[in-house]
């Protein structure tokens, strides 16, 4: 009989407990998919009504009461410089902390909680990070799909906002027809 190669041999807790991993939620605006660390986030919810803010950033949907406390909420659709999109059943607002503040985040669809080893976490090319782009912690592949996992301290630090949406805007002019 011949011995047990490494694949045949099922690992221990330690071993597994050795290995590093997150746990983020998957997201889509549009046809990309993108990752919040499931640490930062406090509730993922259906908004019933938010109230529009005169003069606010385009990409400022407006504020909503979350359990008492009044909010900001982020479309990130505005935010990358995509299309707008209508809300529909699938439309959802992730509610994050960051710092000592909480923010909601407006996506098109949240897909699923996912568990990325660390190792498997390919980091993003100075070439992507360079001009703003800093929010972007790196890439995974799940089911054959690219994940883009971003860095919510990053993305929505206030002083950072209005770059991240100047960038997006521009970029988006070079991308129409």
């Amino acid at each position: 009989m011949a011995a047990p190669s490494q694949d045949d041999v099922p690992e221990s807790p330690e071993a597994m407990s050795r290995k590093k991993h997150g746990q983020f939620v998957a997201f889509r605006l549009g046809d990309q998919s993108y990752a919040f660390r499931i640490a930062q986030i406090e509730a993922i919810v259906i908004l019933e009504q938010v109230t529009k803010i005169p003069q606010s950033p385009e990409y400022v949907e407006g504020v909503s009461n979350l359990r008492g406390s009044i909010i900001p909420i982020i479309n990130l659709r505005r935010l990358f410089g995509l299309e707008p999109k209508a809300v529909d059943a699938e439309t959802r607002t992730i509610v994050v902390n960051v710092g000592s503040r909480t923010i909601g985040c407006t996506v098109d669809t949240v897909s699923q909680v996912v568990r990325i080893e660390e190792d498997s976490i390919q980091p993003a090319p100075d070439t992507v990070t360079k001009d703003g782009a800093q929010y972007i912690g790196g890439f995974a592949r799940i089911n054959g799909s690219l994940l883009i996992l971003i860095e919510i301290d990053e993305l929505l630090a206030p002083e950072k906002l209005e770059r991240i949406s100047q960038l997006a805007q521009f970029g988006a002019t070079f991308r129409k027809p």
